[in-house]
C-alpha cells in the first residue's frame, strides 16, 4: 500500500510510525479477512481543530471536531482519504492513558475499515462486526509495536 501524509496542521506528525503501522495493518488485514491493499493508495491528511470542525460540519453536517473522517477513492488503485487531528489525536491518547502513537494507530484502523466498506453506525450487527476486527487487530499490532 502506498501511503502518503500530507500535513496542513503544525501538529507533528510520525511519519516512519504512519509507513510501518500501515504496512503491518495490510498484513492483518490480509490473514484477518483476505482483503489485499498492496496496489492501493491511501492519503491521510492532519489538519488543524477548525479545519477538522468544518470538514465535519459540511460532509456530516456535525458542526464539531472529531478525531478522523474517512474520504472513499475516486478510482480502482485509490483507498481514498482519511483526515485527522493530531492534536485531538493527542488529547484523546493523554484521556484513555495511551501513547499518542497507539490511539493513532487505532483511528487508523478505524478508518481503513470504514473505507473497505465496514460500518459501526447504521447496524449494531455491522458495528460488532467492525469494532471486533478492528480490536482484534488492534491489539496484535499493539502488542508488536508497544509491548
Amino acid at each position: 500500500m502506498q501511503v502518503n501524509i500530507v500535513q496542513l496542521s503544525k501538529w507533528r506528525i510520525p511519519r516512519k510510525f504512519i509507513q510501518d503501522w500501515m504496512k503491518d495493518l495490510n498484513r492483518a488485514l490480509k490473514k484477518k479477512t483476505n482483503t489485499q491493499l498492496n496496489k492501493k493508495e491511501l492519503s491521510v491528511v492532519f489538519v488543524t481543530h477548525k479545519q477538522m470542525q468544518k470538514l465535519n460540519k459540511d460532509f456530516r453536517s456535525k458542526d464539531k471536531v472529531t478525531d478522523i473522517l474517512s474520504f472513499s477513492g475516486f478510482g480502482e488503485n485509490d483507498l481514498g482519504e482519511l483526515v485527522l487531528c493530531g492534536d485531538l489525536v493527542k488529547k484523546q491518547a493523554m484521556e484513555l492513558d495511551l501513547k499518542t502513537n497507539e490511539e493513532l494507530g487505532y483511528l487508523l484502523i478505524h478508518g481503513v475499515l470504514h473505507l473497505l466498506g465496514y460500518d459501526h453506525e447504521k447496524d449494531p450487527n455491522e458495528a460488532r462486526i467492525m469494532l471486533d476486527l478492528q480490536d482484534d487487530i488492534f491489539e496484535g499490532l499493539r502488542y508488536h509495536y508497544f509491548g
